[in-house]
C-alpha cells in the first residue's frame, strides 16, 4: 500500500487476515519512519464517540503528547461529528507522517460514532493515513472518497491466498506436502486465510493433507474446531476454554475469580505458546483473548451444557470487575447474568461522572438498556438523574421522556450514598422548575432533607433555593444562600457550578448598583470555567452572558463581542427544561446586543426567551423584565435580519453541522426533522449571513471563528 491516498479500507468476512495485513503495512511504516502508528482496535465500549475519541488520543499519547487542549475539546463538546473538525485540527500539530489504525470497526454500531469515523475520514492531516479494518462495509463515504482520489480499498480477493502463499504457511506449520495438494487445498478453501491457518495446524498435529472441505461455512468450521483443535486438549483445558468465553478479554487473575480455581495465567501462556488461537494482547503476557471463531464455538459449547452456568460465571466475572475498579465492564456482564439491580446500581453510581466526561451516547446507552429491563428498586432515581442530564444538554424532549419515566415509578427506598428516592426526584423537580419559584424552593428543601450529607447534589439545591428567592425579589435571602451554595459547591470539587453561582452573585450585585463587586465576581468565574475547559457546558453560558453585558456596560465593546460570541455558541442548550437559568442568560444577552447596537441579536433571543416563557410563565420576575426590553426593541426600526446574532437556536444546530462531510439529508437524520426543513434553514442562514452557498458560509465561519 504504497500509493499516497490517505484513507486505507480493509473490508472482508472473518478469517481474511485483516489484522495481520494491517500489522505487516504497520511494521512495514516503522521500519522507514519510526514508531508513527498509532492503534485501536476497537470494543463495544467504543460505541460513544468520546470514548472511541479518547482512544484515538491515548494512542497518539504514545508517540508524541496531543495536549490537554485536545482532551478538554473532547470532553466539552461529546465528540459528535460535529466537533471532529476541530479535533482533527486540534492533533494535526503533530509531527508527520503518522498512521492511525481503526481496527474491528465491525464493533462499531453507534451511527454517531460511525458518523464520525467518516468525518475524520475527510479530515486526516497532511501526511498521515487512516487504516479502517472491518468484517462490515466500513462506515466511509465511499464513493466521495473515491472521487476524491483518498481512498485505497482491500478486499477478499486481495486478502485470499494464493498456491505460493498457502506453501510458505504450510513449510512454516512443518508440513510437507505437494503442490498438488497445495492447489487442492487453495481450491478446496477458496483461499480463505483462516481455513487454511486451521488446515495448517491440524496436518502439524498430523491430521492427512486431504479432505479438507470448508470455505467460511460457520457449520463446517465449527465441526473442524471440534475435530482438530478440540479434541486434541484435555478434558481440562476443554473446560477452561469454554467457561472463560464468557469473557471479551482474559487474564490470570480473572479467569481465577471466574473459574474459582488458581494456576489460570500459566494455563492461557501454556494455550498461546502451542498456538491455540489464543491472542495476547500486551506483551508481558497478562492479558489475552480468543480467536472470534474459537470463542463463538466455545460459547455454543457454553449454552449446550448447563443452562445456569453462564450466569453463574458472568457474576463472578462482575465481583472481580467491580472489586478491581472496572465498573463499566461490570455493568456488562452483570446485564449478562440478568443482576438488573446491580447493574442499576452501578449505573447510577457511574453515569454522573461518565456524564461528566462527556460520554452522554454511553448514559443514553445504559438508560436505554434498563428501560428494556424488569423494573428495579431505584430506577426512578436514575431516570431522574438522566433527565437532568438531558436537560443540561438541550434536549429537552428527552429530558421530558425521562421526567415522564422517573414520575411514574415508586419513590419508597434509599440509595447507596444514604439519600432518599424521594429526595432525588425532589432534586430533579427543583432543577426543572415547572411549577415556579415557590415550588422549585420547597422541592430544594425536601430534597435537602433527603439526601445523604456527603452528596455533591447538597450544592445544586442550595443553588435552586437561592435561585428562587432571587426570581422573586429577595436579594438578601438570595445573597445569603448564593454564597452558602458557593462554599458547598467549591468543598465538594463541582467547579461549574461554582462559576455559575459566582455569575449569579455578579448579576445580585448589578441589582444593587456595585459594579465593581460584579467585575470582580464574574473575573473570578472566568477564570474557574478556563481553567477547567468548561466553556462549553451549559453552567457557562451565564458566564460569559453576564461578562458580555459588564463589558458591554464599561465601554469595552471589543470585550464584549468575544464573549457574547462564547454565550451566543450555547444558545442550543437554552430551553424550557432549565428555565430560569436560561432565561437569565438570554436577558442578559438581549441587553448586550443592544449596546453593541445589535436589534437583530436582541430580537432573535428574546424570541427564543418568549418560546420558553409560553411553556414556563410563571418565573417570577423575569417575564417582566423579557416584556419590557422587547417593548424597547419593537421600538427599534431596523433592516432585515443579518449575521450570526440574529440565528435561531434551530439555525445554530444547523450551523455547526454545515462544515462536516454531511449531506442534508443526513444532517436532518441527526437533527430529527425533515430534509425539507434543514433545506429551508440552510436558506434562511445563507440569507442572514450574506452569502449564497454551504462552502462561502463555511468560510465565513472560520474567518469569524464561529466553527471553533
Amino acid at each position: 500500500m504504497k500509493s499516497p491516498e490517505p484513507v486505507v479500507a480493509v473490508v472482508a468476512p472473518p478469517g481474511y487476515g485483516k489484522t495481520t495485513v494491517l500489522a505487516q503495512w504497520t511494521a512495514q511504516w516503522i521500519a522507514r519512519f519510526g514508531p508513527r502508528v498509532a492503534w485501536v482496535s476497537c470494543e463495544r465500549s467504543d460505541n460513544d464517540p468520546v470514548a472511541l475519541w479518547t482512544g484515538i488520543l491515548d494512542a497518539l499519547d504514545q508517540i508524541e503528547p496531543v495536549g490537554d487542549g485536545s482532551r478538554a475539546l473532547l470532553a466539552a463538546s461529546g465528540g459528535g461529528v460535529d466537533a471532529v473538525p476541530r479535533l482533527a485540527e486540534s492533533i494535526s500539530g503533530l509531527r508527520s507522517p503518522l498512521v492511525v489504525v481503526l481496527d474491528h470497526v465491525e464493533e462499531i454500531s453507534s451511527p454517531e460514532c460511525a458518523a464520525s469515523i467518516a468525518e475524520f475520514a475527510f479530515r486526516v492531516p497532511p501526511g498521515w493515513r487512516l487504516a479502517v479494518a472491518s468484517r462490515d462495509p466500513a462506515p466511509l463515504p465511499l464513493s466521495r472518497l473515491r472521487i476524491g482520489r483518498r481512498l485505497v480499498e482491500v478486499g477478499v480477493g486481495d486478502l485470499a491466498m494464493n498456491d505460493v502463499e498457502t506453501a510458505a504457511l504450510l513449510r512454516l506449520a512443518g508440513a510437507e506436502v505437494s503442490p498438488a495438494e497445495v492447489a487442492e487445498l487453495v481450491r478446496r478453501t477458496e483461499g480463505w486465510p483462516a481455513g487454511l491457518y486451521l488446515a495448517a495446524l491440524a496436518i502439524q498435529s498430523g491430521a492427512p493433507t486431504t479432505g479438507f472441505s470448508f470455505a467460511g461455512d460457520d457449520r463446517l468450521v465449527d465441526e473442524y474446531l471440534r475435530s482438530e483443535v478440540l479434541a486434541r486438549l484435555s478434558p481440562d483445558q476443554v473446560d477452561f476454554l469454554i467457561r472463560t468465553s464468557v469473557l471479551d478479554r482474559m487474564s490470570g487473575p480473572l479467569c481465577d475469580a471466574v473459574l474459582g480455581g488458581k494456576h489460570s495465567a500459566r494455563m492461557l501462556a501454556d494455550l498461546e505458546r502451542h498456538n491455540l488461537l489464543v491472542v495476547p494482547l500486551d506483551r508481558h503476557g497478562e492479558w489475552y483473548r480468543y480467536h472470534h471463531l474459537l470463542r463463538e464455538l466455545l460459547q455454543a459449547e457454553l449454552r449446550r451444557g448447563d443452562p445456569d452456568l453462564g450466569a453463574e460465571l458472568h457474576i463472578r466475572a462482575a465481583d472481580w470487575f467491580e472489586a478491581n475498579g472496572m465498573p463499566e465492564a461490570a455493568i456488562d456482564h452483570a446485564d449478562a447474568a440478568g443482576d438488573t439491580e446491580r447493574v442499576a446500581r452501578l449505573v447510577l453510581e457511574l453515569m454522573q461522572p461518565v456524564w461528566a466526561g462527556g460520554r452522554v451516547d454511553t448514559v443514553r446507552g445504559w438508560m436505554e438498556l434498563l428501560d428494556h429491563r424488569p423494573r428495579v428498586p431505584h430506577y426512578a432515581a436514575i431516570a431522574a438523574h438522566g433527565a437532568l442530564i438531558f436537560a443540561l444538554l438541550g434536549r429537552s424532549r428527552e429530558a421530558e421522556r425521562w421526567v415522564a419515566v422517573a414520575e411514574s415509578l415508586p419513590v419508597s427506598g434509599t440509595l447507596s450514598d444514604g439519600s432518599t428516592v424521594a429526595a432525588t426526584l425532589a432534586y430533579m423537580r427543583a432543577n426543572l422548575g415547572r411549577e415556579g419559584p415557590e415550588a422549585m424552593r420547597a422541592d430544594s428543601i425536601l430534597a435537602l432533607d433527603g439526601l445523604s450529607p456527603a452528596s455533591p447534589f447538597r450544592a445544586t439545591m442550595l443553588h435552586s433555593q437561592a435561585l428562587s428567592w432571587f426570581v422573586s425579589g429577595d436579594l438578601e435571602r438570595a445573597d445569603i444562600d448564593f454564597t452558602h451554595a458557593y462554599d458547598v459547591a467549591t468543598g465538594f470539587g463541582v467547579t461549574p457550578l461554582a462559576a455559575l453561582i459566582l455569575a449569579e452573585q455578579a448579576l445580585l450585585a448589578t441589582e444593587r448598583g456595585e459594579p465593581a463587586a460584579a467585575d470582580a465576581l464574574l473575573k473570578r468565574a472566568l477564570e474557574l470555567v478556563a481553567t477547567g475547559h468548561y466553556e462549553a457546558y451549559w453552567t457557562s453560558a451565564l458566564v460569559y452572558a453576564a461578562a458580555a453585558h459588564s463589558a458591554a456596560r464599561r465601554g469595552e465593546m471589543r470585550e464584549a463581542r468575544q464573549f457574547v460570541r462564547r454565550a451566543a455558541e450555547l444558545r442550543p442548550l437554552l430551553t424550557y427544561a432549565l428555565p430560569i437559568v436560561s432565561v437569565q442568560t438570554l436577558l442578559e444577552l438581549a441587553q448586550t446586543y443592544m449596546a453593541l447596537v445589535d436589534p437583530a441579536g436582541a430580537r432573535a433571543v428574546l424570541e427564543q426567551a418568549q418560546n420558553i416563557l409560553r411553556r414556563r410563565p410563571d418565573l417570577g420576575t423575569l417575564p417582566a423584565a423579557i416584556g419590557q426590553l422587547r417593548t424597547r426593541v419593537d421600538q427599534i426600526t431596523v433592516a432585515a435580519a443579518a449575521g450570526f446574532s440574529s440565528l435561531t437556536t434551530a439555525e445554530l444546530r444547523l450551523v455547526r453541522m454545515l462544515p462536516t462531510h454531511l449531506t442534508f439529508p443526513e444532517i436532518a437524520e441527526r437533527l430529527y426533522v425533515s430534509p425539507h426543513t434543514v433545506k429551508s434553514q440552510a436558506k434562511s442562514v445563507y440569507r442572514k449571513l450574506g452569502v449564497s452557498s454551504r462552502r462561502e458560509a463555511v468560510d465565513l465561519m472560520a474567518e469569524t471563528g464561529m466553527s471553533r
